[in-house]
């Protein structure tokens, strides 16, 4: 294989053209003619036993070069690719020029990464902005984990009431016949939490342990089950049992039994802390957006369609294996919400268009400022990503090649530096009004109008380059 000839035929628009010899691709015809043999039937031989030349007269002499092209031509392309010093991006078309005496010659038309132009990069203006920690936000966080914290009793002195546990069995009926999903027993529903239909758990309320009743509800007009929006239903129930949540009190062997201290004060310090360093974190990343965004408007270059095409591909699949560690995949989650892969792309194009323009600007600003990723940059990225996948380091290695990892510690130390050289005024955000305390309660009944009794799939939440094999590493 060789290479022999590159035009530029527009701008960042290359064709390539390259040759591969005589010998190999016969070669190449030969293992295809034998892989192939055993399934052609020809008059007068046995099954698999026709000669190469008279299959070739049969069917024509090129019967077998598609195959063994698009066997040569992974390896050609590569090697010629990497001849022609091209930093080539997305997937190039191919063509055959000729095949003779002489082998095969083939043309690749390519698009190669654009001219970027960047200045004035030192030195923006940027505000950073601190929310302070509320007392409310210690309380609430404190508040989950009592919450997490709770034991349940069993209550058998009285009927049921708000906020009890109720143990039921149900069996739900539109038009006096059953419908799919409205059965189950057994089921624990807090009453108050809105997780069933609306008026559902309030038919609860004052039954006794042992008691079989009726609940009468309406389907919500919206409901997500078309057949049964807006229809009356009636469920035949049994209320088996009854408990209630006890939370235990706030003091110091609750600080014991949560966490590493001795004492509640010493918790709720932490709390605070925590709180106030997941503030600065968020502080940083939106400082962070703001940099990136203003470098963006500053990257000056005419970037290839398929620059946008093949990220935004890689940000599917990037969604679909998301998806995957939640016990789904991309196909379920269209069934789900109706949509189609292409309206995926299209809410997905923004951020890769983003991510094309960013990686760009910063590869640029890299290679003005002689920005170097060292030995001890590379080895201390593998050994970050082995810890993350829970993998040995020679592994991170065969899985991500460490000219990958140069070309991401590059990005990450122009990004350091712009910050370094950026004019940040530090502000203080205004204290927020008083939030009542978000409770487990108040949390589901957000969501009363989307479930019925019966327990429905739920809809996955929409979320977002390779790690280690098996896992993926998310990119935000």
């Amino acid at each position: 294989m060789s290479l022999t000839k590159k035009e530029m035929i527009e701008k960042n628009k290359y064709e390539i053209e390259f040759s591969i010899d005589k010998a190999t691709f016969d070669d190449a015809v030969m293992k295809v003619y034998r892989k192939s043999v055993k399934n052609i039937n020809v008059p007068g031989f046995r099954k698999g036993k026709a000669p190469k030349s008279i299959i070739e007269k049969m069917y024509g002499t090129g019967v077998f070069y598609e195959d063994a092209i698009n066997d040569l031509l992974p390896a050609a392309y590569e090697e010629v690719a990497k001849e022609s010093e091209l930093d080539i991006v997305g997937n190039p078309e191919f063509d055959i020029v000729s095949i003779d005496d002489n082998g095969v010659v083939m043309k690749a038309v390519v698009y190669v990464k654009p001219d970027v132009q960047i200045k004035d990069y030192f030195g923006i203006e940027l505000s950073k902005t601190v929310t302070p920690v509320t007392d409310e936000e210690v309380d609430r966080e404190i508040k989950t984990v009592q919450e997490r914290n709770a034991r349940e009793i069993e209550i058998t002195d009285r009927a049921a009431e708000m906020d009890d546990i109720a143990v039921i069995d149900f069996d739900g009926y539109v038009d006096d016949k059953q419908f799919d999903g409205g059965k189950a027993e057994g089921h624990r529903l807090k009453l108050g939490s809105g997780q069933f239909i609306p008026g559902f758990e309030d038919q609860i309320v004052g039954k006794k342990v042992g008691e079989a009743f009726d609940v009468n509800v309406k389907f919500p007009a919206d409901y997500h089950a078309k057949d049964l929006a807006d229809k009356d239903a009636v469920f035949k129930c049994v209320l088996h049992k009854l408990e209630k949540e006890e939370l235990p009190a706030l003091d110091d062997e609750f600080a014991k039994d949560v966490s590493e201290f001795d004492t509640f004060a010493e918790y709720k310090a932490d709390i605070k802390a925590k709180i106030e360093e997941r503030h600065n974190r968020n502080a940083d990343a939106e400082l962070e957006e703001s940099l990136i965004a203003a470098i963006i408007d500053k990257l000056e270059a005419d970037i290839p369609e398929c620059m946008f095409v093949t990220e935004t591909e890689n940000f599917v699949r990037d969604y679909d294996s998301r998806l995957r560690m939640q016990g789904l995949d991309l196909g379920t989650y269209l069934k789900y919400t109706g949509m189609t892969l292409d309206s995926i792309r299209e809410q997905l194009r923004p951020q890769a268009e983003k991510q094309v323009k960013m990686r760009l600007a910063l590869e640029k600003i890299a290679e003005l400022e002689g920005i170097v990723a060292t030995d001890e940059d590379i080895a201390e990225e593998f050994e970050n990503i082995a810890k993350a996948y829970n993998v040995t380091v020679e592994q991170a290695k065969e899985s991500v090649p460490a000219d990958m990892i140069a070309a991401d510690m590059k990005v990450k130390k122009a990004v350091d530096l712009l910050k370094e050289k950026a004019v940040i005024t530090e502000k203080v955000a205004k204290k927020p009004a008083a939030k009542k305390t978000t409770t487990k309660k108040a949390t589901a009944a957000k969501e009363a109008s989307e479930e019925a009794p019966a327990q429905t799939a739920e809809k996955p939440k929409r979320t977002r380059k390779t790690a280690p094999k098996a896992e993926e590493k998310t990119e935000e």
